[in-house]
């Protein structure tokens, strides 16, 4: 069936769902280990910490798959008496199998725990996260571990659960689930790969998480009496053109993105300012201009003059840097459409110091053999229902010698004007110039 492509998708898609609990105080907590990668996506999405609780099945001796209860971190147990029950499971097999589980799960605690501090739930929303739910056990630990934590409220959010188990789940104060199928005959059904998770992974899911929250931070950060914050129209002069834009810097913004729209798109476009808004909540300055003046829009021509645009951006760059009392940062680039071919024009340019390009929806191919002279780590997002240009972003692709990535939003056309969609591709967006835009504390730069 495959209603998700992985484990991240499902997590993406579910980190859509959960917007409305980004800046709540949430802490995600993904159930090793399945469950992290798709909590990792979650909590990308909500600007949120992520965390695990450790759980371990307790399966049916003579049918492992079959849940008769879980334990988890801090001697929490649940135990299914309908599957006990009508299994006939004695107290010797249940005792043998959860004297192996404990033994498999002290191990796992240990292994996430050596070199990082569990997160404090005190006060705060548990958000737990699995890849799928089939019984209930592991999630019904797994929500009682939080509570004695002390989280104020638990949040359990899966991509796919039986609509009957769901009913059943008393444990957290509010589910959210994506799917809910009236029976479940397996969760890996959902998934066109579901490969599995091994432990390395999640470590790497965890560190990743905290560099990235780590990141967002430091370019949040606003220190007393060294840079107001900006936001204002300007002006910038290229030759003997006046470009309109409009700027929007934190305090002591570190990076900046240069939006450089496409056809039919401008400054005010409210698709822009939508990305523009993610952008800034993660500390990026942004910087939304018009790469032609309204005279100039006239001829459809100048729409695809791919170097004009190049030069302007490089302008609009050039401007950036040298402000009267600008602090100093790395620039990025943003392009949609014919936008994104001219992005990856301009920082081919040499002597041109761009920390990291993303392109929606756009044309990368109309950069041609300047592609390869792209260094810039430079993301490719395109809707997996825009066929023709998702075919032109992998010919271009295959060109670029930079770090790069092709990320699908499913079921987007060209626009993304399908629900979800357009926020999905920001928070991609968002999570790329945090990367590859803000600097880490040991002041280099984060490469893919």
């Amino acid at each position: 069936m495959g209603t998700f492509e992985d484990r991240a998708d499902a997590g993406r898609q579910l980190g859509l769902r959960l917007g409305h609990l980004r800046g709540q105080d949430a802490v995600v907590l993904g159930l090793p280990r399945g469950g992290v990668p798709v909590a990792f996506e979650v909590a990308a999405a909500l600007d949120a910490p992520l965390d695990v609780i450790v759980v371990r099945k307790l399966g049916v001796p003579f049918e492992p798959e079959l849940a008769m209860g879980a334990i988890g971190e801090d001697n929490a147990s649940v135990l299914d008496q309908r599957v006990l029950s009508a299994t006939r499971v004695k107290q010797e097999e249940l005792r043998a199998v959860e004297r192996r589980e404990h033994a498999l799960l002290d191990e796992r605690v240990a292994r996430y725990r050596t070199r990082r501090r569990r997160i404090d739930l005190k006060g705060r929303t548990a958000v737990i996260v699995d890849d799928g739910i089939a019984t209930g056990s592991t999630a019904r630990v797994a929500c009682g571990i939080a509570r004695k934590l002390g989280a104020a409220r638990v949040i359990l959010a899966v991509p796919v659960a039986a609509a009957e188990v769901l009913r059943t789940l008393m444990e957290p104060d509010e589910v959210v689930c994506l799917v809910t199928p009236r029976s479940l005959t397996a969760i890996g059904y959902h998934y066109r790969d579901f490969s599995q998770t091994h432990d390395d992974e999640v470590l790497r899911l965890l560190d990743a998480a905290a560099e990235r929250l780590k990141d967002a931070s430091l370019g949040a950060m606003n220190s007393v009496g060294a840079f107001d914050s900006v936001d204002e129209d300007v002006q910038i002069d290229s030759e003997s053109v006046r470009l309109e834009g409009h700027l929007c810097l934190p305090g002591n913004a570190e990076g900046v993105v240069v939006f450089a729209h496409g056809s039919g798109s401008g400054r005010n476009s409210p698709r822009n300012r939508f990305v523009a808004s993610i952008l800034q909540r993660a500390g990026l300055g942004t910087l939304l201009l018009d790469l032609l003046s309204p005279a100039e829009e006239q001829n459809r021509a100048n729409v695809f003059n791919i170097e004009l645009l190049a030069h302007r951006l490089n302008a609009a760059s050039y401007w950036l840097r040298n402000r009267p009392g600008a602090a100093p940062f790395t620039v990025g680039y943003f392009g949609a459409s014919t936008g994104a071919g001219a992005a990856l024009w301009a920082a081919a340019e040499r002597g041109q110091r761009i920390g990291g390009i993303v392109s929606r929806g756009g044309r990368p191919d109309l950069a041609g053999e300047r592609l390869a002279l792209v260094h810039a780590p430079t993301l490719l997002i395109v809707g997996s229902a825009d066929h023709k240009v998702l075919e032109l972003n992998r010919q271009a692709q295959a060109l670029l010698r930079c770090p790069n990535r092709l990320e699908l939003v499913e079921g987007a056309t060209h626009l993304f004007e399908e629900t979800g969609t357009l926020e999905e591709a920001a928070i991609l967006a968002k999570d790329w110039f945090v990367r590859h835009l803000l600097p880490r504390q040991d002041g280099r730069g984060v490469e893919e």
